[in-house]
């Protein structure tokens, strides 16, 4: 076996086994031991300079750098020994045992003796010369010896340790122990007092332990049975209040205590369903007012830190139904109740019946109206209730289903591997994949069923059949609602149907669909007619441009007045012309023979001609008159 350089850990040997450890029985050798460590803790500088050399010299004569079993443990009650002792002079000293031992001079500072003897073992376990569980060990002897003021500080010392502590080769081994230190903690603290420093070592559980372990959740459901609401059971002299209602009230609290024998038992659920009915009848029918919600609402600030157990004195009951505070407290607990009852278990059996699910059903939509009802911000306490219950779901099932990990490990990269990282050079990764497999197959982009362009029979059809009322297809379910197919078939209409691409501004995308793919009795409403449509137009634009009669009439006299008349013009100008000419323009309207010899069409472009040739004349006379 040969030996090490300081700083330097050497792997167990092959024939360990073979080795006998030298015990540390005797006092002698107990003590030599502790005196090696106790001037140790003394020494300046990190502990990786001369921990390991500690250990060999207080192990002789194999010198190993990593220790057998019964060298661990002979080691471990040597340190805790040593620890005891360190706590007893502190005390005796009068002096916070994590500062016992500390100096300040002018040029360094010095730890205390207890950190320094924490930090040489913290080490010796995180670099596996020692047993990895021994730095846990101390720590529980530690705060078990510590009043609460020390416990404070040496928890802080855990706390900035919890990096390292939590270290997979240290986690394995201490896991439990650590668990069971602070819930010795937690048991020995004052949750009205101590909150603070509660809430520290809950945080640090937190972040100690993953997220999916299994000594930190409640796998059987046990409910906190011990958690009783004491209430009045005989009515005081000169209560002013129903004492049935204040009964049937804190009644309620023994089943929210323990909703599991709500389910088991039902007169249980009979009895608890007509109590909160009681209630509910109650809360309805005396509503909060905005003012009662102003009045009795908290600030934010203190809200946040204000939390209290309800007194359940007969002579409080008026003034706590008026506090919306305690009507949501009462109302949450029902929704908690309900969540848990309709919890999915592992069996049917396990479930509620069909009649108690209605019955849930219908209380619960009441207490949620009550809830929206109850002021300030009824609505939107609501939403959030449903939002925190509705993630509660989420863990119910996972617990439900044995608390699989989640977690997943971090991929190991061999020495020399250097992982790629891709390069997306089409703007997406869907785009890059696409182009990175036309590169790997190129017949691909010369596949005839790849760049065929669908006919317009063909491509229509699918929607043709959802047209035909025989085939019974849901408007939800048309292929009219694809955007997306929709678009593409109007692009092969506009390239080989035009008139079929016409019909989509009169009849939407369902008349671009050819005929012939239609029923008989659905041709004839999507069938295309160009010339009646357009006939149809130039009709209805010659009624609107040819002038009525009356008004034809109404301006001829006016027309006399200004200079004498068409009929003057004609009379001086010596002109030969048709009677009927003469009739026509005087009337300024054709006879019904006229207009029986003539077409729409004629009838449209004469009337377009005729108005031409007025605003003409009109603009001839005004320049004559500017002449």
């Amino acid at each position: 076996m040969a030996e090490s350089t300081s700083g330097i850990r050497i792997l167990l040997h092959q024939h360990q086994q073979d080795r006998v450890p030298t015990p540390i029985s005797c006092h002698a050798e107990r003590d030599r031991v502790l005196e090696i460590f106790r001037s140790a803790i003394l020494k300046s500088g990190p502990p990786a300079d001369f921990a390991l050399e500690t250990v060999q010299e207080a192990i002789k004569p194999q010198r190993q750098t990593v220790l057998v079993q019964d060298e661990n443990q002979s080691l471990e009650n040597a340190l805790r020994t040593l620890l005891q002792e360190l706590v007893s002079s502190a005390v005796q000293s009068g002096e916070e045992i994590m500062q016992f031992g500390q100096s300040i001079d002018d040029e360094e500072s010095t730890q205390g003796q207890i950190p320094r003897l924490l930090d040489i073992v913290l080490y010796l376990c995180e670099k596996g010369h020692v047993e990895g569980g021994m730095i846990f060990q101390l720590l529980e002897d530690l705060t078990e010896m510590s009043t609460m003021r020390d416990c404070k500080e040496v928890f802080g010392y855990i706390e900035s340790k919890q990096d390292i502590l939590g270290k997979q080769e240290l986690f394995g081994r201490g896991k439990l122990v650590m668990l069971r230190t602070c819930n010795q903690l937690l048991r020995r603290l004052s949750k009205a007092n101590d909150v603070v420093f509660c809430g520290r070592i809950l945080m640090f559980l937190a972040h100690f332990f993953p997220l999916s372990e299994r000594s930190a959740v409640n796998i059987k459901g046990v409910f906190n049975t011990s958690n009783e609401t004491k209430y009045e059971k005989d009515a005081p002299k000169g209560v002013s209040i129903d004492f049935n209602f204040y009964k049937t009230f804190w009644s309620l609290q023994e089943h929210f205590c323990n909703p599991a024998s709500s389910m088991v038992a039902p007169v249980k659920w009979h009895k608890f369903s007509a109590n909160l009915t009681v209630v509910l009848d109650t809360f309805d029918a005396q509503p909060l007012t905005d003012d009662d919600g102003n009045a009795n609402n908290l600030d934010e600030e203190d809200a946040a830190a204000f939390s209290i157990k309800y007194l359940t004195s007969s002579k409080l009951m008026g003034l706590e139904l008026k506090d919306p505070s305690f009507r949501r407290h009462v109302l949450v607990q029902c929704l908690i109740l309900f969540d848990y009852l309709k919890a999915p278990g592992k069996n049917d059996k396990d479930g509620p019946s069909e009649s108690m699910k209605e019955e849930i059903r219908s209380c619960e939509e009441r207490v949620k109206k009550l809830l929206e009802m109850i002021p300030p911000k009824g609505k939107g306490f609501l939403r959030n209730i449903e939002r925190i219950l509705e993630r509660e779901k989420n863990w119910v099932w996972w617990k439900r289903d044995g608390c699989p990990p989640f977690e997943k490990p971090p991929t190991e990269i061999k020495p020399g591997q250097v992982k790629k990282r891709r390069k997306i050079l089409m703007g997406n990764k869907e785009l890059h994949q696409l182009w990175m497999w036309a590169d790997k197959n190129p017949n691909a982009l010369d596949d005839p069923n790849r760049i065929k362009t669908p006919s317009i029979m063909e491509y229509w059809k699918p929607l043709a059949e959802d047209m035909d009322p025989k085939a019974g297809i849901e408007a939800e379910y048309h292929h009219k609602n694809n955007r997306v197919y929709c678009w593409k078939g109007l692009r092969f209409s506009a390239r080989q149907d035009l008139e079929g691409f016409s019909r989509f501004n009169d009849f939407g995308i369902e008349g671009v669909v050819p005929p012939d793919l239609l029923p008989l009795e659905m041709r004839s409403k999507y069938q295309s007619k160009p010339a009646e449509r357009s006939k149809r137009a130039k009709k209805e634009e010659a009624k609107d441009t040819t002038p009525p009669q009356e008004d034809s009439q109404f301006t001829n006299p006016a027309a006399e007045m200004d200079g004498g008349g068409i009929g003057g013009e004609l009379e001086d100008s010596g002109v030969p012309m048709d009677a009927d000419a003469v009739g026509a323009s005087q009337s300024g309207a054709q006879t019904p023979e006229d207009n029986s010899k003539q077409s729409p069409a004629e009838l449209g472009q004469e009337a377009g001609q005729s108005e031409a040739e007025v605003e003409m004349d009109g603009d001839g006379e005004t320049d004559t008159e500017a002449e």
